[in-house]
């Protein structure tokens, strides 16, 4: 790399920014599924029961349908006209259409056309999500130095956690509405103050350039016309590796969505459920830099291994706190579960998984990868409540399922390379055999 591409680097203007970016994304996201578990079984369907909740969770899951689209469509212009474009781009497109689930009709006006009208914005959120994780950590790691990507691109996903922390402080007062005002207009207002929320991230979002790698590609002639072919020709497995190890976010949807309707069946109080997710995101706002940093010592794959078994080891014994009636048990157990386990994995993913593709195909890898991976966190709940997870006794069903995924994520990244010390503008380039001959392809 040039000396000017390298005085260029901003890796603490660039963590900011990507925090601040996914918070944004993240609230939206994860406020959606806080109303698919407490509310929109109630406003969108014909009936408040268990099918109107595995209702419900589907169209959480129709999100991460459109994920595969989208990280298609965005990683493409992601890897040819940059990062920071793109990502400005999904920004305004998660703000417009969570707004608009704030103005949706519900069953009782517009029948069947309510939860269709639902779907459609939740399609258009998960677009957005599509591109911004792997375009923000893409960002992230190519303003890093060397020997600190991990730590800088954690901070992409610290930014979900204070998404997800955000979304549940504001729905906690919305639960305690009394039913006639919180099914009717009260569950609007956390849709509508992602308008504030998105306007404050746009701002800062907007003075971040472009990164000096993508730009260093840009001037030698490496960015290539379609990325999807130099991707699937160099890096399938690659691709594949990122789709078997991304199967370990399905635990932060099982503790942040699932295990607030499993903990109301077994008689937790909706708002005590919600500050479980609040807290344990909140200590995970510490322990995710120091996971980051610490991969950057001994490497990403034992740290991400670590995340994986841990989350499977910790989640039986949450999920069986939860009826013992001890709250504060649980929300050790909470603590444990997500911000000392899986928050590890979490923590390390952007750097893991960015660093086994080089700088012209790294966007669409990295979204592609992970958004067709996400589709096991995506359908988690809706299956996990069909097999009995929300029930009496579901702990079980709930327990094996994060067992088996975290197994797939960690026998997946024990095939990985260990990219730690490899400089940034020698990754991934291992794989890509046919790129002195066809550079622009």
């Amino acid at each position: 790399m040039t000396t000017t591409a390298t005085t260029r680097k901003t890796p603490v203007k660039a963590a900011v920014a990507s925090f601040m970016g996914s918070a944004v994304e993240y609230y939206d996201f994860f406020l959606f599924g806080s109303a698919a578990a407490l509310i929109f079984p109630t406003v969108f369907f014909p009936s408040d029961n268990q099918a109107a909740l595995v209702m419900s969770f589907a169209t959480f899951g129709f999100a991460y349908i459109a994920r595969p689209v989208g990280a298609v469509i965005l990683g493409h212009f992601g890897d040819r006209i940059g990062r920071q474009k793109v990502l400005m781009f999904t920004l305004l497109l998660m703000g417009i259409s969570t707004f608009t689930i704030g103005c949706l009709p519900g069953y009782e006006q517009i029948g069947w056309a309510a939860p269709a009208l639902l779907v459609l914005c939740r399609l258009m959120q998960g677009l957005s999500a599509a591109g911004e994780q792997a375009g923000a950590s893409s960002l992230t790691l190519e303003h890093a130095p060397d020997d600190r990507r991990s730590f800088y691109t954690s901070w992409t996903l610290t930014g979900t956690q204070g998404g997800q922390i955000l979304a549940a402080l504001i729905f906690i007062p919305v639960v305690a509405l009394p039913d006639e005002i919180k099914y009717t207009w009260g569950w609007r207002v956390p849709f509508w103050l992602s308008a504030i929320v998105v306007l404050v991230a746009f701002f800062i979002r907007r003075t971040l350039h472009e990164t000096p790698e993508f730009e260093q590609a840009k001037a030698d002639g490496r960015i290539a016309r379609m990325p999807l072919i130099p991707l699937l020709r160099d890096h399938w497995r690659d691709v594949l590796r990122v789709i078997c190890c991304a199967f370990i976010a399905a635990v932060s949807t099982v503790f942040g969505n699932l295990a607030i309707a499993y903990g109301v069946e077994v008689g937790l109080n909706a708002a005590i459920t919600l500050w479980l997710v609040v807290v344990a995101n909140f200590v995970a706002l510490g322990t995710q830099p120091l996971f980051g940093a610490l991969a950057d010592r001994i490497g990403r794959k034992p740290v991400f291994i670590y995340g994986a078994l841990s989350s499977a080891a910790f989640m039986p014994f949450y999920m069986l706190s939860m009826g013992a009636g001890n709250e504060f048990v649980t929300f050790l157990l909470a603590v444990l579960t997500f911000s000392c386990g899986y928050a590890a994995a979490n923590a390390v993913w952007p750097s893991f998984y960015g660093e086994m593709f080089s700088t012209r195909v790294r966007f669409s890898g990295m979204a592609i990868g992970t958004q067709l991976g996400f589709l096991m966190a995506g359908f988690a709940p809706s299956i996990v409540t069909a097999l009995g997870g929300v029930q009496e006794g579901g702990w079980v069903v709930i327990s094996v399922f994060t067992a088996v995924i975290s197994l797939i994520a960690t026998v997946s990244a024990l095939t990985a390379r260990e990219s730690k010390g490899i400089p940034t503008a020698e990754l991934g380039r291992e794989s890509e055999k046919h790129e002195a001959l066809a550079p622009a392809v």
